[in-house]
């Protein structure tokens, strides 16, 4: 049973008091599980769900940048994803294509597409490189959008990434198997430069990873929430905040 809404925000408000700005997540990682079971609970088409789910992402964004939070990445599509009805999939990018276009001409945030654009149609990966280069000089959040993402997927291209500048260079395969590190690798993630994140959060009750940032997680802390991306709430998101805070971070230590 949902309190009254004046409760709500009363509610909100304690969360708020109670959060300290050290305490705070960089960076958030976002799961937007639940747009399809959303709109089927509602007798509606999946493209019903992908949409609101879409409308649904600068509200986040601004609760995000209220407590100060750094960096935000949104899985949107994965490469699973891809594999489903064509005409879904089709629905799908276009509604992406139209949410990553209006968050752009806002230049409130600075967006990355994170993901392997050739998987995409032209026409998409197009956008997404507008995107990133229409905002690069904004100094406001960075918003990664996860499109054409998979974990493993990442993995396999930043290792391919890190073959091919060797093998420019003339490294012998040799030399640089005796070289390689972690952080070799780390450098030609989609998301290098930037923090790890220290929160990921996923909707709609399901509690796995999914290859959702799998490198970079590796010392996040998750919260998995009940409901449907759709219906997350400013006091969802700060109930995830309060549980982060109350955790002992050990970083692997």
């Amino acid at each position: 049973m949902r309190l009254p809404h004046p409760l709500y925000r009363l509610y909100e408000r304690r969360l708020v008091a109670g959060l300290s700005r050290e305490a705070v997540p960089r960076h958030v990682g976002v799961m937007m599980d639940g747009n399809r079971r959303w709109a089927r609970s509602l007798g509606e088409p999946a493209a019903a769900g992908h949409r609101r789910g879409a409308d649904h992402i600068s509200e986040f964004l601004q609760w995000s940048e209220e407590v100060g939070v750094e960096v935000v990445t949104l899985w949107m599509l994965s490469t699973d994803n891809l594999q489903r009805d064509p005409e879904e999939v089709a629905d799908l990018l276009d509604i992406i294509t139209g949410s990553v276009r209006e968050l752009a001409s806002t230049r409130r945030w600075r967006l990355k597409a994170v993901g392997d654009l050739r998987l995409l149609p032209a026409d998409v990966a197009e956008a997404l490189r507008a995107a990133e280069e229409a905002t690069q000089d904004v100094r406001g959040l960075q918003l990664n959008v996860a499109v054409g993402y998979g974990g493993r997927h990442e993995i396999a291209d930043a290792v391919r990434a890190l073959l091919r500048e060797h093998a420019e260079a003339g490294t012998p395969l040799e030399d640089l198997a005796e070289e390689l590190t972690v952080e070799h690798i780390a450098s030609h993630l989609y998301t290098q430069g930037q923090p790890d994140p220290d929160l990921v959060i996923r909707t709609s009750g399901e509690q796995r990873i999914g290859g959702f940032l799998l490198w970079q997680s590796v010392h996040s802390e998750f919260y998995f929430c009940d409901a449907y991306w759709p219906d997350f709430r400013r006091v969802d998101f700060l109930r995830a905040l309060r549980s982060y805070a109350a955790r002992e971070r050990r970083l692997g230590r």
